[in-house]
């Protein structure tokens, strides 16, 4: 791809996202979230390759009916309301129809068929912002009208959310699928407690993000697509592929790592709120996600190949570990003793 071409989308990208953070009108955060489909739309179909061609058409269907949905929402909140502003929604058809908006754009169950496919037709750098950066404008959005939403249907799609995301990503060959399941997983942890602390919500997807980037950075640099590239990889980093088993262990939620500090406040915060069944049935949930990263880690660190593949095996990589993949994998394993001034503050 051109560099001035993917400057201008890396930039749209940008600008897409600060519009809608920073909007507290329906419409701007609307043109926000186009401006986003529209720059990221590019990037995955950019090796014009049919799967990724295919992925791209998925995407913006998807998004273009979520953003009609959200306009939808808004134009009836505004007709019975007279409020374009945001965190004004007091119309409960305009928050049910919001509702299933942001879902889809977020991929929650039942609105999550896509997401997998997609994130498996795009390169893995793409994937990676498909799974953090494009998912910071929506969930700003439900953060900003979480008082308005209604908890049970929350608290449904959340454990909906965590059961499909650890069932489906048991059976994945596929690193980019695995990592798609373990999103919609960890979105359901997300969901399920944003009516009670949004910023506890905040904080699990900043922590979601770095641990996830740090993952996709690491499988870019190994160029492991799938779990039996992942096996010949320990031979060229075996330093990096150690660091990538603790930052899945981390994004299982395994203390005493950083992912274990957002699920025990969410546990804690449920349990506060006397929703202790929802907090059991996520907690066992969780067990399932913790089966496939063990699987992944087994598979990066542990196992050689018992047999002949049928791709080149490279011995060595020319490429130094960025800086920034070993700034990611430091927070996501050791911020768990800043626990205390991250309580402070929510």
């Amino acid at each position: 791809m051109n560099p001035y071409a993917k400057l201008t989308f890396s930039l749209s990208l940008t600008l897409g996202t600060a519009i809608t953070v920073s909007s507290s009108h329906w419409i701007s955060a609307w043109a926000g979230l186009e401006i986003n489909t529209l720059a990221i739309i590019p990037l995955i179909s950019k090796s014009h390759h049919p799967r990724a061609i295919e992925a791209a058409i998925k995407y913006f269907l998807v998004q273009a009916a979520a953003s009609t949905l959200l306009l939808f929402s808004s134009m009836i909140n505004a007709w019975h309301t007279g409020q374009w502003d945001i965190t004004q929604l007091n119309y409960p058809t305009s928050s049910l129809l919001l509702t299933t908006a942001i879902a889809m754009k977020l991929g929650l169950v039942p609105f999550h068929f896509w997401f997998p496919e997609v994130l498996q037709g795009s390169p893995l750098t793409t994937a990676m912002l498909l799974s953090t950066v494009m998912k910071f404008p929506p969930m700003t959005i439900l953060f900003l009208t979480s008082h308005s939403l209604n908890p049970t249907l929350l608290t449904t799609m959340a454990l909906a959310s965590a059961a499909l995301g650890g069932w489906m990503g048991l059976n994945q060959t596929q690193t980019r699928k695995i990592l798609a399941f373990s999103s919609i997983s960890h979105l359901g942890w997300m969901t399920i407690i944003i009516i009670y602390s949004p910023k506890l919500t905040l904080m699990t997807f900043y922590l979601y993000c770095i641990m996830t980037g740090a993952i996709f950075l690491t499988l870019n640099t190994t160029k492991s697509l799938k779990l039996s590239t992942m096996m010949t990889s320990w031979t060229k980093t075996p330093v990096l592929n150690t660091t990538l088993m603790m930052t899945l262990l981390s994004l299982a939620g395994l203390p005493p790592l950083t992912g274990f500090l957002p699920k025990w406040l969410i546990i804690q915060e449920l349990s506060k709120q006397e929703m202790a069944t929802s907090a059991t049935i996520i907690a066992i949930l969780s067990l399932l996600g913790l089966f496939f990263y063990l699987r992944l880690a087994y598979y990066s660190t542990i196992t050689l190949p018992p047999n002949p593949t049928n791709h080149m095996k490279q011995w060595y990589t020319n490429k130094p570990t960025s800086t920034l993949i070993a700034m990611l994998s430091s927070l996501s394993t050791l911020l768990l003793p800043l626990s205390p001034m991250v309580l402070a503050s929510i």
